[in-house]
């Protein structure tokens, strides 16, 4: 439960973005409570990728504030890890699995020391969390595309930050995978930390998340799963290009999810 007394993870007022002459955020705005797994959904192009990194400055706001537990975003460093998108990634670098988790603690160390045995503890810490501790020693470029993920995933968590941002970490992996990195992230929430995660399967969308953020140019929801994958909702946003099915048990009261539909 979220201390209302404690500034919220995330506030958002009135952003907005834009590529040249094409808008991609309008006037968003979101307040995202402490420690919750939110899910960020929209369709392709809808600007999901662009609201995570309008929030960690990574692009240039045209107007609006983002606030990260209290402090401008500006004045946030340390607050916030982000995992990309393994597409954002070159693979090919040559540099191993506890090379890159190290890579999380730079921001804690003074440019005049080495990484210390408190780094290397969280470091294996980490690596253990996300289940990668046996592969410290391979290049990351020998890694499936799932456990690409996860040690990008341990150097978000090396770094120690109390919020994590990650940009569709489940895209490309097998079932299996998915359900790894699943229990990172929720063991992750339990330990405190407020995580934000652009997702793309409307399906699972429910199951995994505390809180929904719709967004297509503008935020046209935010809220628990059941307020946010209505179908009217759905419908205008997908522009009716949806298929409407339930996975949930009969005692449940939420609305059934929506999977999008390729065109």
């Amino acid at each position: 439960m979220a201390d209302r007394r404690m500034p919220p993870a995330i506030e958002v007022a009135h952003l907005t973005v834009s590529y040249g002459v094409q808008t991609v955020l309008f006037d968003v705005t979101v307040t995202i409570e402490r420690g919750m797994l939110v899910g960020v959904i929209g369709p392709n192009g809808g600007g999901k990728s662009t609201f995570i990194k309008s929030i960690l400055g990574f692009v240039k706001r045209d107007i609006g504030s983002v606030s990260i537990l209290g402090k401008p975003a500006d004045k946030a460093k340390g607050l916030v890890a982000y995992v990309p998108q393994r597409g954002a990634v070159d693979w090919d670098f040559p540099i191993t699995v506890g090379q890159v988790a190290m890579m999380g603690r730079y921001g804690r160390i003074p440019w005049w020391r080495d990484p210390g045995k408190e780094d290397r503890r969280i470091v294996d810490e980490a690596l253990e969390m996300v289940r990668m501790a046996e592969y410290r020693d391979r290049q990351i470029g020998q890694l499936s595309g799932g456990q690409q993920q996860r040690v990008f995933m341990a150097r978000a968590l090396a770094q120690g930050s109390e919020v994590l941002l990650l940009d569709e970490p489940f895209a490309g992996v097998d079932a299996a995978t998915e359900h790894a990195i699943l229990d990172v992230l929720r063991t992750a929430k339990e330990a405190g930390k407020t995580l934000v995660v652009v997702h793309h399967d409307l399906a699972t969308a429910a199951e995994y998340f505390d809180r929904l953020a719709l967004i297509k140019k503008r935020l046209y929801a935010y809220g628990p799963p059941r307020a946010v994958l209505r179908e009217d909702l759905m419908a205008q946003v997908y522009e009716g290009r949806l298929q409407v099915f339930s996975r949930m048990g009969e005692s449940s009261n939420m609305e059934p999810p929506v999977r999008e539909e390729s065109p």
